[in-house]
């Protein structure tokens, strides 16, 4: 994988933060310009600690940086996006991987809509995102269901990858390593090196 050498990557974790077996965990212990959003110890339903938490791990890095968001992490993106944080113009992509769609009732063991209302998460913000991505959807997403999610990427602008049939790409699904994050985060590192014209739709070769 191939990124400029002054560009790290920013690790968004969904709302059980960092668990051990994640891709996501892996990934970061992987690569040596890699760091996360650190886990909340307090307030962790908080929409708005949950920003402030990647809007303070922006502000302690030097230069440019891709994120790379999983699950609920994505809608933390969005939020922060929409949040308009003086962190936005150091982005320089991100990777989108299975967003969980708060706007519908999740499986047992989630939090309910009324829950997420009240912690601040609804609605998803909406619009093109001011920075290149890539949104990485499962065809049978417990927490997303496809359309869904090719939906927010055409809301924000992103290039879709269609993963086929990955679940929640969590460990209950098998994920653990997940070698595609790697080759995903290098061809957008390569397309934001040489931007597509916009919109952005369909996936990026």
């Amino acid at each position: 994988m191939h990124l400029p050498s002054d560009t790290t990557i920013l690790i968004v974790p969904g709302l059980r933060d960092h668990v051990a077996e994640h891709w996501q965990t892996l990934l970061q212990a992987d690569l040596p310009n890699a760091r996360s959003v650190p886990p909340l110890e307090i307030d962790k339903l908080s929409r708005e600690a949950r920003v402030a938490a990647l809007d303070a791990a922006m502000a302690a890095i030097d230069g440019p940086v891709m994120l790379v968001a999983h699950s609920a992490g994505v809608m933390i993106t969005a939020h922060w996006v929409h949040s308009g944080s003086a962190h936005l113009g150091r982005v320089r992509g991100a990777l989108l991987a299975t967003p969980a769609d708060l706007e519908r009732p999740m499986p047992p063991g989630y939090p309910d809509m009324a829950t997420l209302d009240q912690h601040g998460w609804l609605p998803v913000p909406r619009g093109p995102l001011p920075f290149p991505a890539l949104l990485a959807a499962s065809r049978n997403d417990p927490l997303a269901a496809f359309e869904r999610a090719a939906d927010l990427a055409g809301d924000w602008g992103c290039w879709i990858e269609d993963l086929g049939e990955v679940g929640h790409l969590n460990p209950a699904a098998g994920f653990g390593p997940w070698p595609q994050a790697k080759a995903l985060i290098a061809r957008l590192a390569a397309l934001t090196a040489h931007p597509a014209p916009s919109p952005r739709n369909g996936s990026p070769r």
